[in-house]
């Protein structure tokens, strides 16, 4: 097996998982929003997935049992370190290779040197009439001055520049890190990380910042959903109260209102939808949305209840922009869902936008942002998305109790599968 997963068994946890399922690799790979080949690839560890996100919707499509989600979480963690330890060895390699293949190739592209034309005695050597006389009274002539050639000039910063490179390389292999190293190695050992962003301002009435190169308003606007579901039967939120004091399951159009009543978490995903109109004559090209997170600490400890109904079938919609995130990242980023366009896009007045971003979380409690960059015309700048002035918050709830309310119920009951 490849890239570290023989070492951390996390291919083969997978596979077990797959089989005991009973599924076949077409209909997970559809359900999955990716290709049959490339859930092959994972679980036949011949790749490692970059995201924890896919791995996770895996594990709870073959029903893993709690305990098994956190087991498969640590193997990933494993695997991915080990694809990423190769990843940059053979970078670090390759630096002085290409430093060197470089500049050998601006030497052999330098013409020949022609032949060093006959020194031309200045007037101030004529003058002195470019013979000097040594003590002993012989006349001697004046050492002529010798250029350095080229060629030569061009192989010594070869030489230079070969040096520096390797010792750059065995720097960074001997244990040096750079900043951007030490920030991977906080957030990956689970401390509490704050990102360096400034904190939320006050809120606009469209619950977005913005940061454009002159002081009018961005072209367009944005209506965001931080509660809306991929499906009830995926959705569930933490909760830091006891069932009896919890509210049955809203509606989808009321969640806000309900998980603002409870003061509820997104547990596990959370499903964000956007939507971008334009509001003046020129489209405005949206060139990016990144994830920006604030803070991450231990999942929530509090009771996870879940809003689909027990007996009651759930359908899955798949939207024409989709993008997920696997917030355990060490750089959370989007990822286009299989057979979908990444970003830029185009809106104008009468062209808008719905985006929807998947957000997972499973061995951290994420306060995150998102942040679009956008353009129009001669204007450009960056757009601060969030809950109403604050961060999204997602936690991971592996091994929670789990909570359902039945048709026609009056109280929540412990879930007949926590899985």
């Amino acid at each position: 097996m490849s890239d570290g997963t023989a070492g951390s068994g996390f291919a083969e946890l997978l596979r077990e998982l797959k089989d005991r399922s009973g599924l076949s690799y077409g209909t997970l790979a559809k359900r999955l929003h990716m290709s049959t080949s490339t859930l092959h690839r994972y679980c036949n560890g011949d790749a490692v997935p970059a995201d924890y996100a896919p791995v996770e919707r895996l594990a709870r499509l073959c029903k893993a049992r709690p305990e098994e989600l956190v087991e498969l979480h640590r193997r990933w963690v494993l695997a991915d370190a080990g694809r990423r330890r190769k990843t940059d060895a053979s970078e670090k390699a390759a630096k002085p290779a290409e430093a060197a293949s470089a500049v050998a190739g601006a030497v052999a592209a330098q013409p020949s040197e022609p032949p060093e034309p006959p020194e031309q005695l200045g007037p101030s050597e004529r003058a002195a009439g470019a013979v000097v006389e040594e003590p002993g009274g012989e006349p001697v002539a004046a050492p002529r001055r010798r250029r350095v050639p080229r060629r030569a000039l061009l192989a010594g910063i070869a030489v230079v520049v070969l040096l520096g490179a390797t010792a750059l390389a065995v720097r960074l292999s001997s244990g040096g890190t750079d900043d951007k190293n030490a920030g991977a190695t906080t957030q990956a050992s689970g401390a509490p990380h704050t990102s360096a962003v400034p904190p939320p301002g006050t809120p606009s009435s469209s619950s977005q910042s913005s940061s454009a190169t002159d002081a009018a308003p961005p072209p367009f606007t944005v209506n965001t959903q931080p509660y809306t579901w991929e499906s009830p039967c995926s959705q569930r939120y933490l909760i830091d109260r006891a069932p009896a004091a919890v509210a049955p399951p809203p509606v989808e159009s009321d969640a806000t209102a309900w998980v603002s009543a409870h003061q509820a978490v997104s547990a596990g995903e959370q499903y964000v939808t956007l939507t971008l109109k334009g509001t003046g004559s020129e489209p405005v090209v949206l060139e990016s949305l990144a994830v920006r997170t604030v803070e991450r600490g231990s999942p929530l400890a509090w009771n996870d209840y879940a809003m689909g109904t027990p007996g009651v079938g759930c359908g899955e919609n798949v939207p024409a922009r989709f993008f997920t995130v696997a917030l355990d990242g060490v750089r959370p980023a989007l990822v286009p869902a299989a057979g979908h366009r990444d970003f830029p896009f185009k809106v104008s007045d009468s062209d808008p936008e719905v985006i929807h971003v998947r957000a997972d979380a499973s061995a951290y409690s994420v306060g995150w942002y998102l942040e679009l960059s956008w353009s129009s015309g001669a204007r450009s700048g960056t757009l601060r998305i969030d809950d109403k002035g604050r961060p999204f918050r997602t936690s991971g709830d592996n091994g929670r109790p789990v909570y359902e309310f039945p048709v026609g119920g009056e109280a929540w009951r412990t879930a007949s599968s926590a899985g």
